[in-house]
């Protein structure tokens, strides 16, 4: 049985089937893939009432796609123009943060995991995440088939944990602290620590591995010691490097914060 651990971070559309209607609709030039008959799926909480969304939410190309398939390694430069185009816009420099957020060179990423849309049957609630730890996704429910898919990075030996979970908490920007097992292990990780208010740690800002922001796991009132978080690795999303949590773009884990209340279901899928 694999030991619940920190997080130990290293330091180192639906596209949907669009019905023809769709593209009578009024299009806004200032998100151009509503544009030409893609139209935006609803976000749904818990209750089924719509979250907020960021003007930058989905993935800006038409596609279909089965969840359930193994990704490529194809880059974003398989991609056409307008899609690669719009992509960098979805992945630009994000300067309305606390700290500046840096765009992402989308050639460090496989094309499968920028995030997109896709048609995901499930009998899960809209509002509800699914972790696919062993294909490397993170998918948030959408109702009627649909999802949102993100690509995500995970531990060098998988995810020790798979189950039924709950966000318990949320925070922007979380400061970091390594587990004392970690720092023994490593000790030169003790130069890139300070005294913050809960011990030896990281405080939140660009150089730290929890990047712009955490949700934490919770059962009932047990803290799974896994965390859905940012990265400042960006380059790591579609593998399985260093140990412990779900690690995110910092664009996406932004976007996927702002659509997830406190007390959102978390599914952990198994690994193998």
């Amino acid at each position: 049985m694999v030991t619940r651990r920190l997080c130990l971070i290293g330091l180192g559309l639906l596209a949907a089937t669009v019905a023809r209607e769709a593209a009578a609709q009024s299009c806004d030039d200032r998100y151009p893939w509503t544009c030409g008959g893609y139209v935006a799926p609803p976000d749904y909480g818990r209750s089924g009432s719509p979250l907020r969304r960021g003007p930058l939410s989905l993935t800006p190309e038409q596609q279909q796609e089965e969840p359930a398939r193994s990704p490529s390694g194809d880059s974003v430069d398989t991609l056409g123009p307008a899609a690669r185009g719009r992509y960098a816009a979805l992945y630009a420099p994000m300067r309305g943060e606390r700290f500046p957020i840096p765009e992402v060179d989308l050639s460090d990423i496989g094309a499968a995991y920028l995030r997109r849309a896709v048609i995901y049957p499930t009998r899960e609630q809209p509002g509800t995440i699914v972790i696919d730890p062993a294909h490397h996704f993170l998918y948030l429910v959408q109702g009627e088939g649909r999802a949102i898919r993100y690509g995500i990075g995970v531990g060098r030996q998988g995810f020790g944990w798979s189950g039924v979970a709950a966000v318990h908490s949320k925070q922007e920007w979380p400061d970091w602290y390594p587990p004392k097992e970690m720092i023994q292990r490593q000790p030169e990780i003790r130069r890139q620590l300070s005294q913050l208010q809960s011990g030896l740690g990281v405080a939140g800002g660009p150089r730290n591995p929890l990047g712009s922001r955490a949700m934490y796991l919770w059962q009932g009132n047990k803290d799974t010691l896994y965390r859905i978080h940012g990265t400042v690795e960006p380059w790591t999303i579609g593998t399985s490097v260093s140990s412990g949590c779900i690690r995110m773009i910092n664009q996406d884990v932004i976007d996927l914060y702002q659509r997830t209340p406190v007390g959102t279901k978390v599914v952990v899928l198994s690994a193998r």
